[in-house]
């Protein structure tokens, strides 16, 4: 997929070579700019630039950053039982590394793209709007939702929160990023059709200790939102996420159906206690995407194009988006 941007722009990117980062990455270089992933250590199989920084100095981020016109700060600490276990370097890692990369960004000039989540939601309303500020049950929710109010205070014209929720799609750099599925909807659906693309049984986890219903997303297509977002220079709170509202069961028959899989092999149970979130997670979490359909001037983005998207991505090797450069 190779498109052709109006204005190329050089964009840098934390967590380049995570799950989310490396899609937007892709799709960001597919569409012609610049793309440099910003980290803490070497990096030798991303086909963009890597500089290195020391995420712990804003003097570091800010001189990898200089001559960028965006920044997306996808990085966090994917080890949710570490965030329970050492506070201190969670809140550091998440609030304070959102804050350096704020203010370095801001020194520079560049436009602030901050990757938040559905999590800081406390799960009791449906399709909740880009208005809403949030009240989490978790810590990591908490965390997410404190680098929200950085951006928003540090570069209160300069910044975009972007909230995503139960991302699809695989790790562009391979499968060290894939994980299985979890009480989230994170992995979720590359997980099952794995399983039932090699005529394993699935089950669907289900009851009080999972995320029950979501508005799910692809993170190709997240990454061409974020380009737009970018490319309009659009500020505020904005949800990358598809048009539609779903259960767990529910999307993996949808699943099932778009991807000409075997629904009679999915079963449905409690996860193990072994797979538990450390702390309460909310049932429904599903944003509603109205706001940010006209600050972005996009279409429909239903969910059964994104996963019709995302089979296309499997069976072609190749990123797939719903949405391109105006």
């Amino acid at each position: 997929m190779t498109h052709t941007t109006r204005r190329p722009q050089r964009i840098a990117i934390t967590g380049s070579t995570g799950f989310v980062g490396s899609n937007i990455a892709s799709v960001l270089s597919a569409f012609g700019h610049d793309v440099v992933g910003l980290a803490r250590r070497p990096v030798t199989n991303a086909p963009w630039e890597i500089a290195e920084v020391d995420f712990t100095s804003t003097a570091s981020i800010e001189s990898a950053l200089a001559g960028c016109d965006a920044v997306v700060h996808c990085a966090i600490q994917n080890d949710f039982n570490r965030l329970v276990e050492n506070h201190d370097e969670a809140y550091d890692s998440f609030v304070g590394m959102t804050a350096r990369v704020t203010s370095a960004a801001k020194a520079v000039g560049a436009h602030v793209v901050y990757i938040s989540t559905d999590w800081v939601l406390d799960g009791t309303g449906h399709l909740v709007g880009e208005r809403e500020m949030g009240n989490p049950l978790n810590y990591y929710g908490f965390l997410k939702a404190m680098g929200e109010q950085v951006v928003r205070d540090l570069v209160p014209t300069g910044g975009a929160v972007c909230r995503i929720a139960g991302v699809m799609g695989q790790n562009q750099l391979g499968s060290s990023g894939q994980r299985s599925q979890d009480v989230g909807f994170g992995y979720f659906v590359h997980s099952l059709v794995d399983a039932l693309s090699s005529g394993n049984r699935f089950t669907v986890w289900n009851g009080p200790h999972v995320n029950a219903v979501t508005s799910p997303s692809l993170a190709a297509e997240i990454g061409a939102q974020i380009e737009r977002v970018i490319d309009r220079r659009v500020t505020g709170t904005l949800h990358l996420v598809g048009d539609d509202a779903i259960g767990r069961f529910e999307l993996a028959q949808l699943v099932c159906e778009v991807f000409e899989l075997d629904a009679s092999l999915l079963d449905q149970a409690p996860p193990p206690e072994s797979a538990l979130f450390p702390a309460p997670v909310p049932v429904d979490s599903s944003l509603s995407n109205t706001a940010t359909k006209v600050a972005l001037g996009l279409g429909p983005t239903s969910l059964t194009e994104l996963l019709r998207a995302f089979r296309r991505e499997l069976e072609t090797g190749s990123v797939t988006t719903l949405t391109f450069p105006e």
